[in-house]
């Protein structure tokens, strides 16, 4: 009897009737333990429609979680080559498209019920996410039951949760009975209701234990509900109680073959029993399971020790005993009893195998836990196997738990063991990576240790795949820090290395390292190396080394000021990461693009897209610093407050990763920003210390900013003579060519750099200068400079030549920063909507024709395949869809 429940009932058969009409959401059922989740969904699927299909899978509670643990339970269900991927292990870039597409092209509504999703593994958590995002347009609806009373603000599923799509979740959160609800419950089990409610507060599961215990003591109400629980067993028969005692050794549910290899002969009838009584429940497939995992725990927490662990090693060896087929999926359980057991040497053989087979469903968390356990009985292991688990562990704790200082001494454990071993060339790739986590700390001179000692170390071994690695990331660290020299040098070592070892992804990864050199550096050969680095990567399947191409590349070409390839590169490298879920890289590629939309004189283009990426939580700070270097970058040019404030922020932040790249333009944009303002010292403190830093490594173009500030500010002493040819943009100012500079940002695209160009003129020309530097400023509505430029003019006697002073709002044309035209992005809006191409004509009053080809412009500048992915470009990245008031109102 369902009581309290019905509003929620009937928000999940909307959610089923919506996805029947092509209008997928995802539906998440909150409240804490014993509230009824279970209770409400059981009650869904028998009102569910009968064209609906409702498939049922469960996270359990094992020390490690089985990867994929819910798809596991429903993919033989579902579809038989999601079934045969889930037994192979297949990578989530296989796997889950392959689910979306049984999806997408499903005959019948599918709901998929993901029950205890806060003991959830990575992969599910990455799946949930993956589907999460795209739910809307699939005839299906997600439900994911969940413990609310134990996800906190730290808890992995809070931060998937909150990366999904608000338009389409429905949150259900289910509050305890009423009173008048406890009541009838009490009435129907002929009790008495005085207490009851009290003592409950409305929990289902509390009341229904103790009406069920037949606990009828007047005022005497048991301390917890494991008394409730154990007050039941105590009347039970002892085969009952065996029965129920044996199975609560294992989480969720119980299998029949298990039940009879556990129990024996008489287990079918004795479980008949149990779940006649309510004890347990049996789904359609035979297995069986406590009513509540609460039950089962206090059913556990009665057995002592020593039996528990005899039964835990029973139960490992009964798994053991299966087909080889099915030995993958089971190896988590496997793990789990073989540590309940105590069992050392199993634990040993078998943790490895799970931690593997985790990483390739991309559940790296549930990789380094199950090493963890390893690590529990390192103490029996060999020194090599010892040695092996410590690097595994921090390779995988590296990529999912995000902890430095564990991962750092692990790593240092093992090359102690490799060391004793005679292992040399185990040690290398530990060196790399102790390399790399310092780095990502700001911790320069560490990093730069290890990275020169593995490449020492390995060098006195034959030459293999650990050196090339060595080789590049010593490239790498050379090019982050603007050392091109070394890091072209170093990068075609690892190059020539693996193309004779035939490492593809090594030579992806140095191939990068020495193509961004060479740009930075203005030396030819770099495109060529990072187009070859991109297209291995593409073809390879290297998702994390493709982000990265494209990441450098964009970032040569806005540097370079080659506008139509940034916009190419910058369009292909969002759509990539979005399409692959790669979230920071997306936000990364973001905070470039609305560079380039800043150096296109857009600025509040260029505002809206860094003022979107800084808003977002949980953003690793070097991947958000090009969206906070631009965003206080704009606001000085538009003269808004608090720009100051966001460069500092920049600039503080730069420092602490000691890269020039983070440094050198926020120094030059505090001395734009002084000289703006007309202080003099400010402006000359930032470009002191730009001058102190090593300039033979500066990229040509930043030399050449900084040369050119130099001069408009003042500066006393001269800067040392560049290295290489400058742009000639900066060049031509410097040899007091500014109109000639002027032409040459135009002709690069760069209005803002021409005016200010164009205010360096004096002489006859001075006039008509300043003339259209103030009409090219006002229009891109940059206060200050134009400001400036007005105070120039009247200060050289020629204010004659300029522009009339505009008042009030400057009302600048707002441009979509991907180039949408109007009718484009009301198209856009009722995509966004979920309308098809026929609903989308009849409300814009324009022929299909019209909107056909218009829908195809807009996947076309989205760089999209099909609706779905514009979908996802706009929920990262919301300010694409126009809140302009004449857009065409629409509802989801």
């Amino acid at each position: 009897m369902l009581l309290d429940r019905e509003g929620q009932l009937e928000t999940l058969l909307s959610a089923m009737r919506s996805a029947a009409a092509g209008h997928g959401s995802t539906v998440l059922l909150e409240g804490e333990a014993g509230i009824g989740k279970t209770s409400l969904l059981r009650e869904f699927a028998e009102h569910a429609d009968k064209g609906c299909q409702v498939l049922w899978g469960w996270c359990e509670a094992l020390f490690t979680p089985c990867p994929l643990g819910p798809m596991q339970d429903i993919g033989q269900l579902l579809d038989p080559h999601v079934a045969a991927l889930l037994d192979q292990a297949a990578p989530p870039e296989r796997l889950f498209p392959a689910l979306l597409n049984v999806l997408q092209h499903a005959s019948v509504a599918i709901v998929l019920i993901f029950e205890d999703v806060h003991w959830a593994d990575n992969a599910t958590l990455d799946l949930i996410k993956y589907l999460g995002r795209r739910i809307s347009l699939l005839p299906a609806v997600l439900v994911l039951s969940l413990r609310s009373d134990e996800i906190g603000a730290d808890h992995p599923l809070t931060h998937v949760l909150g990366d999904l799509p608000s338009a389409s979740v429905t949150r259900i959160a289910l509050e305890p009975l009423s009173r008048e609800a406890v009541t009838v419950l009490a009435e129907q089990a002929g009790r008495g209701a005085a207490d009851l409610y009290r003592v409950t507060e409305g929990n289902p599961f509390f009341i229904t234990e103790l009406l069920a215990s037949g606990e009828a003591e007047p005022g005497r109400v048991p301390d917890s509900i494991r008394d409730a629980v154990w007050t039941r067993l105590s009347r039970l028969t002892a085969s009952e109680r065996k029965v129920l005692e044996v199975i609560s050794i294992v989480p969720g549910s119980v299998e029949p073959w298990l039940i009879r290899r556990l129990l024996g002969v008489e287990a079918e009838a004795l479980v008949d029993k149990c779940v006649a009584r309510g004890l347990l429940r049996q789904d359609d497939q035979g297995a069986v399971m406590f009513r509540h995992e609460l039950a089962r725990q206090a059913t556990l927490d009665r057995l002592p020790p020593n039996l528990q662990r005899s039964l835990h090693a029973k139960v490992e060896v009964a798994i053991s005993q299966l087909p080889t087929a099915h030995a993958s999926a089971l190896l988590s359980r496997r793990v789990h009893h073989a540590a309940g057991a105590d069992d050392g040497a199993r634990v040993l053989e078998l943790a490895p195998q799970a931690a593997a087979h985790a990483a390739r469903l991309g559940a790296h968390r549930e990789g380094a836990s199950h090493l963890a356990t390893a690590l529990k009985y390192v103490a029996q292991a060999t020194p090599e196997l010892a040695a092996q688990l410590y690097e595994d562990w921090a390779y995988e704790a590296g990529l999912a738990l995000h902890v430095y200082e564990p991962v750092i001494e692990a790593h240092h454990r093992a090359i102690a063991i490799w060391r004793e071993l005679g292992r040399i060339d185990k040690i290398g790739r530990n060196l790399c990576k102790l390399s790399r986590l310092h780095w990502r700390r700001g911790e320069g001179q560490p990093a730069e240790d290890y990275a020169d000692q593995a490449v020492r170390e390995m060098e006195n071994l034959s030459p293999g795949s650990e050196l090339a690695m060595a080789y590049s990331t010593r490239s790498q660290l050379h090019m982050l820090h603007y050392r091109f020299d070394e890091a072209i040098d170093w990068g075609l070592r690892a190059i020539s290395l693996a193309d004779q070892l035939g490492q593809i992804e090594t030579r992806v990864h140095a191939l990068n390292n020495v193509g961004t050199a060479l740009l930075f550096a203005g030396r030819p050969g770099g495109l060529e190396r990072l187009e070859e680095s991109l297209a291995l990567a593409l073809e390879h399947g290297f998702h994390d080394h493709a982000a990265r191409a494209y990441t450098n590349f964009a970032e040569c070409a806005v540097v370079s000021k080659d506008f139509v390839l940034a916009e190419r590169l910058l369009s292909e490298g969002i759509a990539f990461a979005s399409r692959h879920d790669l979230d920071s890289a997306t936000q990364y590629l973001l905070g470039r693009q609305a560079q380039l939309r800043m150096e296109q004189g857009r600025y509040r283009e260029a505002e809206t897209v860094a003022q979107g990426v800084m808003s977002l939580v949980r953003l690793p700070m070097v991947m958000h610093l090009p969206a906070l270097t631009v965003l206080g970058m704009v606001r000085v040019r538009l003269g808004e407050p608090g720009s100051l404030t966001l460069l500092q922020q920049a600039l503080q932040e730069g420092l602490a990763t000691g890269e020039l790249q983070r440094i050198v333009p926020v120094r030059l944009a505090l001395a734009e920003a002084a000289w703006l303002d007309g202080d003099v010292s400010a402006g000359h403190e930032q470009l002191n210390a730009l001058a102190e830093m090593d300039l033979d490594n500066f990229r040509t173009w930043d030399f050449g900013e900084l040369a050119v500030w130099w001069q408009r500010c003042g500066m006393a002493k001269p800067l040392p003579a560049p290295k290489a040819q400058l742009p000639l943009a900066r060049s031509a100012e410097l040899l007091g060519n500014s109109l000639s500079a002027a032409r040459e940002w135009d002709r690069l695209g760069l209005p803002y750099e021409a005016a200010l160009a164009l205010m360096q003129v004096r002489g006859a020309d001075a006039g008509p200068a300043l003339g259209r530097a103030v009409t090219t400023l006002e229009s891109l509505e940059a206060r200050p400079a134009a400001a400036l430029a007005r105070k120039l003019a009247q200060r050289l006697g020629v204010a004659g030549h300029l522009p009339k002073s505009r008042r009030g709002p400057y009302g600048a044309a707002r441009r979509h920063p991907l180039g949408l035209t109007w009718h484009e992005q009301q198209v856009l809006a009722l995509i966004a909507a979920g309308m098809s191409n026929k609903e989308a004509a009849q409300r814009l009053s324009r022929s299909p024709r019209t909107i056909e080809h218009q829908v195809s412009a807009v996947l076309g500048k989205f760089n999209a395949a099909n609706r779905m992915e514009v979908l996802l470009r706009l929920r990262g990245e919301p300010w694409l869809l126009s809140s302009d008031d004449s857009l065409p109102a629409v509802t989801n």
